[in-house]
């Protein structure tokens, strides 16, 4: 669900979005077109900007929060797996942030970038383009390779038809007579 916050509202690109219905985006957010927000998940944009660049998935129990003066940034393309944590930073487009990853405030992940799950991205970090990144706290491990650039890519896509089914067809339940 969509929230405002005092005169701060969310900023969508008309109807080309999907919010699942217990996702909460609340106050300064901005969602790119095709973007996708997933059950349970919460962006809390009361503090400073959060920016959901387009063709990005943010699943299922992710939380998005921001401090004054840092806001956070998704480049497009961006794939946030299951129940992440981002905090403030900054994430290159095309890239995959793994399931329950945390990624803290003012660190910066390079375009095609691959932070596997659990990992602790700590304040302040930086990594180049192209890494393979894990750990806690994490390290770069090494280049990523152009195969898996494509596999993100395909995710990203993915998530843009599953979207649009779920704008489509999510419905209540309701029991049917036999």
């Amino acid at each position: 669900m969509l929230y405002n916050l005092g005169e701060n509202s969310v900023q969508t690109h008309g109807e080309h979005y999907f919010v699942a219905p217990t996702a909460a985006v609340i106050g300064k957010v901005i969602l790119g077109k095709d973007s996708s927000i997933w059950f349970n998940s919460v962006l809390r944009g009361d503090n400073d900007t959060i920016t959901i660049g387009e063709r990005c998935n943010v699943q299922d129990g992710s939380i998005f929060h921001v401090d004054p003066g840092i806001p956070l940034v998704l480049e497009k393309e961006v794939t946030i797996g299951h129940s992440v944590t981002a905090h403030g930073c900054q994430i290159g487009e095309a890239s995959l942030i793994g399931m329950g990853a945390t990624i803290l405030n003012q660190a910066i992940i390079g375009k095609f970038s691959i932070v596997g799950a659990q990992s602790l991205i700590t304040e302040g970090k930086e990594f180049p383009e192209r890494s393979l990144i894990i750990g806690s706290p994490a390290r770069r491990i090494r280049e990523v390779t152009d195969e898996e650039i494509n596999s993100i890519k395909q995710n990203a896509e993915h998530y843009v038809q599953r979207s649009m089914l779920y704008r489509k067809e999510l419905a209540p339940y309701q029991k049917t007579k036999k």
